[in-house]
């Protein structure tokens, strides 16, 4: 019977196959309740043994485990095309699931993680832009701090620090509750599910690190932030008049 890290290493890895799919160009011309119902399909098929091992687990055999930060990133992606949900209350506002629709838009309700209460919200109740741009920008500092040192870039290897150095976990304490001071729940809650598991020992791994990062959502929080870098300066000279 497999372990817990096995089921979230698998079901990581079916989430990732599952959310490349709404990349694809001919599923976002589809309505949200086909999309849901077609990443769904990918997520289970993903899951069923294929001679003897899952599709799953032949990728996580390349890929490795995904960090709890990108298992959290994937779902809010997941969750968006998908309709049900309840909800409970939290200080300073409500983290649950409940029943949205956007306004204004020709499509299915969908499922969504409601962050509610303030701050950068979505109308389908998910973690705004900004409140995703921060978390990105937040994980690409890390990684270019982390990975250069600690390949031998430097004399100090912050690597090190994950392997239950109370100073560094006092400092992601601090950075979540900066984050929940911002309303920025996306932050919170990736610091907060990511501590439980290095507490608990989910993983194989025994450093805090690599319940944080991975590289896989390290270059995509770098691509992302070069993105909106390069369209934020573009973007004023489109707007410019012709003279």
């Amino acid at each position: 019977m497999p372990n817990f890290t096995d089921l979230t290493g698998l079901a990581s890895v079916a989430s990732a196959l599952a959310v490349s799919l709404l990349w694809l160009p001919w599923t976002k011309r589809l309505a949200n309740r086909r999309r849901a119902w077609a990443t769904g399909a990918v997520f289970v098929a993903a899951l069923i043994p294929f001679n003897g091992l899952p599709l799953a687990a032949y990728v996580r055999g390349a890929t490795g485990d995904l960090s709890i930060t990108t298992l959290v990133l994937l779902w809010c992606a997941l969750l968006r095309p998908w309709t049900l949900y309840c909800s409970f209350p939290l200080p300073g506002g409500r983290l649950g699931w409940g029943l949205a629709r956007r306004e204004n838009c020709v499509s299915t309700p969908s499922l969504v993680l409601t962050l509610q209460g303030g701050g950068d919200i979505e109308p389908n109740g998910l973690p705004g832009f900004k409140h995703r741009l921060a978390l990105l920008a937040l994980i690409a500092l890390a990684a270019v701090t982390l990975y250069p040192l600690a390949l031998g870039f430097g004399a100090f290897d912050p690597y090190r620090l994950g392997y239950g150095n109370w100073l560094f976990v006092a400092m992601l304490m601090l950075a979540a509750l900066a984050a929940w001071f911002w309303k920025n729940y996306l932050i919170v809650l990736c610091i907060a599910l990511a501590t439980l598991a290095w507490a608990t020992g989910w993983y194989e791994s025994g450093n805090l690190w690599d319940y944080l990062l991975d590289p896989f959502v390290s270059i995509y929080a770098l691509a992302a932030i070069m993105s909106h870098a390069v369209k934020t300066l573009v973007k004023p000279q489109r707007d410019r008049p012709a003279p």
